[in-house]
């Protein structure tokens, strides 16, 4: 890619306002019009935007003069492409060397800017590994996820945390080696319980020599990439000859670790020799909607499977989903070798050619006509119908669920998205607010949020904006406890940045629904601030535990109206409950999060200039953080990479009294 913007028109975008308004999409083609003067036949990445620089759809080309002229000829283009064409207002050009750059590029574009009229991937999770260390005498075999920056071997991915721990489980009984950490393996004088339990050789204390533990390690390795048939052979013959030497202990060991992977293969529901490392894509549609179920075989295993449901129009056809799925899919992760797909995909050979540059080794997407591997895909196929099935029967219990939540608030619509609030703390220490969030497709665990309570304390968070000035509704100065306080900060905090961002209230994330963990006193407060952010049209319901504290007896509050109860056995009572106790639970544990890290920070953290390394030399020298407050000027100074400036910083933040 030469990262060469073509400008179609000053600033990269074409001009926003030209042509007659004889039609709606008008304006929209004489964007693309403007543009299409300018462009040249080079591979390369358009966008369109649309009001507000809102990114409304990102394509690649081969050609990008003949590609974007494509969008000009309105009646022949689907409807939904017309809507996208009537909405445009700019576009903005990239070009690439190659058309494979030009892939790599705009599923980079998608993932992050989320067009409207693209299809999205919207789960961005890391897969756990299996790691085994190199980087020491005595390898370490554990769990890992995320940047591969330590130096060692990673078998996966797997699908779940559970897939892999359930792997490890095996591994330890087969393989007998060390999961334990570098600082832990070095501090042991003898074996640990894992030693007692037959799930570890011991090498902290000397029970194995070096080489019989590479050996181990070896044996580990053959077993991630397939080989595990070769491995019980040579099992069965070392434990022969120990029977046959009257070693009855280690041939009994022996026969332990063969029965572990004669057991693991007899699990192995779908196990294809030969399969190498391949990934298995299959994609369902029913009602405007779509499955891709991705599972993964390494070494001709299953290493688990997991589901996905992109959005896009309801138009699109399976292989018009498939094709921006695997893009996007692989944008953060290696492609295999091969990649089984259920249905073919236009530009099948550009996309191999780009996954293989970013892979590092050849990739191949087949769609298997017959065989094993035809009843791979016809079994994700399954999964994906199953998986669907479900969703959609999920997604109409839960509209029924937001009608209801709209019946009993007297809401104008079944809400889209409700936020609920819940505040923790322990007779005011430490005090956290917690938001959730939850809509038609159930919790939306990313929109989380925690606050930390900052007692009155303006932070970057809380400024004056365009619309609202912050300085008119200072924060509260609070007592330790006071949960309503706690409350006005949160919501003052949360709305403040919201209408900072987006003042017009035009993009997602504005509540339909406001759920406060409290009574009539929460309610009051949480109103008052929404009506002093000139908020007031949200609605806000407050839900608050009835007589003795009992589930079921909960008392509603909304403004202007008397407390009522539902019925005990209404599903929408069930709903709010769960809805409560899930902000409920995310505010306990985020408050744990920060007492336990409070517990580990030292008095060294809290003086400026004072990082990890400074700390780390101070503790060696002196022993404790109380030696160094005790330590006078002239000590500190000695100490190494502790200058004379910040000596006495360190020495006045202990002695601050004059």
């Amino acid at each position: 890619m030469n990262g060469k913007e073509q400008k179609p028109d000053s600033g990269g975008k074409a001009p926003k306002e030209k042509a007659s308004s004889a039609t709606p999409a008008s304006t929209g083609l004489a964007v693309i019009h403007d543009c299409v003067k300018t462009l040249s036949a080079k591979p390369g990445v358009y966008r369109m935007t649309g009001k507000g620089d809102k990114v409304l759809y990102v394509g690649k080309a081969k050609n990008l003069a003949k590609r974007v002229a494509s969008y000009t000829h309105f009646a022949k283009l689907p409807r939904r492409l017309q809507r996208m064409v009537a909405e445009t207002t700019a576009m903005e050009i990239v070009t690439t060397h190659t058309e494979a750059e030009a892939l790599l590029l705009e599923s980079n574009l998608i993932k992050r800017l989320a067009p409207r009229y693209n299809v999205l991937l919207r789960d961005d999770k890391s897969f756990p590994y299996i790691f085994i260390g190199g980087d020491h005498e005595w390898p370490q075999i554990n769990k890992h996820r995320g940047a591969r920056s330590r130096k060692g071997d990673y078998f996966g991915p797997f699908a779940s945390a559970g897939a892999v721990n359930e792997t490890l489980n095996i591994l330890e009984r087969a393989f007998l080696l060390r999961s334990c950490s570098d600082g832990v393996f070095a501090g042991r004088s003898r074996p640990c319980l894992l030693y007692q339990i037959k799930r570890c050789s011991a090498p902290c204390v000397g029970r194995i020599a070096v080489a019989a533990y590479a050996e181990l390690v070896a044996q580990a390795k053959d077993f991630l990439c397939g080989r595990s048939q070769n491995i019980q052979k040579r099992l069965a013959t070392a434990m022969q000859k120990a029977s046959e030497a009257m070693d009855y202990e280690s041939a009994a060991t022996y026969r332990d670790r063969i029965c572990t992977l004669t057991q693991v293969q007899s699990r192995q529901d779908i196990n294809v020799r030969g399969l190498g490392e391949a990934d298995t894509i299959a994609i369902h549609q029913a009602g405007g909607q779509s499955c891709i179920q991705v599972f993964f075989f390494r070494g001709g295993r299953n290493y688990g499977n997991r589901a996905y449901f992109p959005r896009h129009d309801a138009g699109l056809a399976a292989d018009e989903v498939l094709g921006p799925f695997i893009t996007q899919f692989y944008e953060s992760r290696l492609a295999p070798a091969q990649i089984l797909i259920s249905h073919d995909v236009a530009d099948r050979e550009l996309m191999e050619q780009a996954l293989a540059s970013r892979a590092g080794h050849g990739v191949v997407l087949s769609r298997p006509r017959r065989g094993a591997k035809r009843k791979l895909v016809a079994h994700a196929l399954l999964n994906a119908a199953e998986a669907l099935s479900r969703r959609l029967a999920e997604s109409a219990s839960q509209r029924q669920l937001l009608e209801g939540v709209a019946r009993v608030f007297a809401l104008d619509a079944p809400p889209n998205r409700i936020e609920a609030y819940d505040n923790s703390h322990i007779q005011g220490a430490r005090p956290v607010g917690a938001m959730v969030v939850a809509g038609a497709e159930g919790l939306v665990k990313k929109a989380y949020r925690t606050f930390t309570i900052k007692g009155g304390v303006k932070d970057d968070a809380v400024e004056e904006s365009g619309t609202v000035d912050i300085l008119s509704l200072a924060l509260p100065s609070m007592s330790p406890g006071d949960d309503y306080a706690m409350m006005r900060e949160v919501l003052t905090r949360r709305f403040t940045r919201a209408l900072r961002e987006d003042p017009g209230r035009q993009k997602e994330g504005w509540p339909d629904l406001l759920l406060i963990d409290g009574g009539a006193g929460h309610l009051a407060a949480v109103c008052q601030v929404m009506a002093d952010l000139g908020l007031g049209s949200i609605p806000v319901a407050a839900i608050a535990k009835g007589p003795d504290r009992r589930a079921g007896s909960e008392r509603f509050f909304l403004p202007g109206r008397e407390p009522f109860s539902l019925k005990s056995r209404d599903p929408v009572l069930f709903y709010l409950q769960r809805l409560r106790d899930e902000a409920h639970r995310f505010a306990i544990g985020a408050h744990r999060g920060k007492r336990s890290s409070s517990l580990s920070r030292s008095t060294l953290d809290e003086i400026a200039g004072v990082g990890q390394a400074r700390k780390k030399a101070l503790l060696h020298h002196f022993g404790s953080a109380r030696d160094v407050a005790l330590a006078g000027l002239e000590d500190l100074e000695t100490v190494s990479g502790i200058s004379g400036a910040v000596a006495k910083k360190i020495y006045d933040h202990f002695h601050d009294d004059g």
